[in-house]
């Protein structure tokens, strides 16, 4: 992975954190004060809020966990088994974050939105399950490659032993 891709990536993570904690500490305030001033009851304002807020640290956890790949790709280290805990992290903070969509469509399901828009927050949950998937897919690919470069390595010193 070039330099520049590296640069770019991290340019990208560091924005997504910044923005994230800009996010929980400043709007979710602020849109809680909304809710409160439109009439919202207290339950399902609170439960909505705390969505959101558990919906951002997924999204923290996953960026903190692909700046720590991205380290060990930049290291020549992410053929390794360290790297099963971060893939392992980003699939769980994925598969929550489609948890939560499903959640924010369950509490608003009774209520007076419409159900199209239900029906769109239950679709949006179904593509992140998607990509928690694709993740999966990705684990399984890692997990190889890593079997492949352990056995390169135990064939290479058995090479090196015959010379």
């Amino acid at each position: 992975m070039g330099k520049l891709t590296v640069l770019a990536l991290r340019t990208v993570i560091g924005l997504v954190l910044a923005g994230s904690l800009f996010v929980q500490v400043w709007m979710v305030p602020l849109v809680s004060i909304d809710l409160q001033e439109a009439g919202a009851p207290d339950g399902p304002r609170i439960t909505l809020l705390a969505i959101v807020v558990l919906g951002i640290v997924c999204v923290q956890a996953a960026a903190v966990c692909v700046w720590k790949l991205l380290t060990m790709v930049r290291r020549g280290t992410v053929f390794s088994y360290r790297a099963f805990r971060y893939v392992d992290i980003i699939f769980g903070a994925i598969a929550a974050a489609s948890l939560l969509v499903f959640g924010i469509a369950v509490l608003l399901a009774p209520g007076e939105v419409a159900p199209g828009i239900v029906v769109l927050i239950c679709g949006a949950s179904l593509m992140i399950a998607g990509v928690a998937l694709i993740v999966l897919v990705l684990r399984t690919l890692l997990a190889q490659a890593v079997a492949r470069d352990a056995e390169a390595k135990h064939l290479r010193s058995e090479l090196d032993e015959v010379i």
